[in-house]
């Protein structure tokens, strides 16, 4: 049985932009992490479960792109009641209401600032109760780096990222600001992840650090449920979960049933449901 037209051409366009970046993101941070490493050990492209990661990095921007339009779709025609497919995309063009009204720069603040407090909410909400068993996906890499980035279950992205993106698009943000956000919101994530000791020096309180979300990563005991913010580490000043050790870097990383935890694709989707 043949792919839909439009499936097969959305994946070649998912492709087309995925390949190069991965080429760039690679070369960077191999570079980077030869001078900087915060954990010493084997290169990105040496560690364990490096198929694992390239197939979430390869499969979750797809993934991504068609639950985003399909949402947007059925959203569209259930509290709007559009469904014709030329009004849909006149709809979306360029946002909708009062905030596409708004300069693009200040869409672009708003959106940057209302993604990261939903999303650190919704953070804080996997890390507890049936939530985790989703979550403990993208925590099992005991080898984070960049390209662990996009280790997530599918309903781990729906709930989280799929889910705000949708919400904003909704109120009104326009689809551009997050086209021009996007290069930066896949540097960032690749950046926390990646192997650097890197605090930023004061800094450290404005943006996300590597090292500043290694200790997210850690195991339980060491600090895992801190350090919740994607971008802005002051909400977890203002909620009292930011975790910066002075003098100290997190050595330790993964989840509790580490020995027993699935280690390829197959394995981690089907985790949650056998839990």
């Amino acid at each position: 049985m043949s792919l839909p037209v439009e499936v097969v051409e959305m994946l070649g366009q998912t492709l087309a932009k995925v390949v190069p970046v991965t080429i760039v993101l690679a070369t960077l941070f191999s570079v980077l992490s030869h001078f900087w490493a915060c954990n010493p050990g084997k290169p990105w492209w040496r560690k364990r479960e490096l198929a694992t990661d390239l197939c979430y990095w390869f499969l979750v921007p797809l993934f991504a792109r068609v639950f985003r339009i399909g949402l947007l779709v059925v959203l569209a025609a259930a509290v709007f009641g559009i469904q014709d497919a030329d009004d849909l995309i006149a709809f979306y063009d360029n946002g909708h209401g009062p905030l596409s009204t708004l300069p693009l720069w200040l869409q672009a603040v708003l959106l940057l600032c209302l993604a990261d407090f939903m999303m650190y909410w919704l953070h804080r909400m996997f890390h507890g109760g049936g939530f985790w068993k989703y979550h403990a996906i993208h925590h099992s890499s005991e080898d984070v780096d960049w390209i662990s980035a996009a280790r997530f279950h599918p309903v781990n992205l729906l709930l989280g990222t799929i889910g705000v993106d949708v919400i904003l698009l909704m109120a009104g943000i326009s689809p551009n600001v997050m086209l021009w956000l996007g290069p930066f919101n896949i540097f960032h994530s690749a950046f926390v992840h990646a192997n650097l000791n890197w605090t930023l020096g004061p800094f450290k309180y404005v943006v996300a650090t590597p090292v500043f979300h290694r200790w997210h990563h850690t195991t339980q005991d060491e600090g895992r449920n801190t350090n919740f913010a994607g971008t802005f580490p002051v909400l977890d000043i203002l909620f009292g979960t930011f975790r910066m050790p002075e003098s100290r870097l997190p050595d330790h990383y993964g989840v509790d049933d580490q020995s027993t935890f699935p280690t390829e694709i197959t394995g981690q989707l089907a985790y949650p449901f056998r839990k």
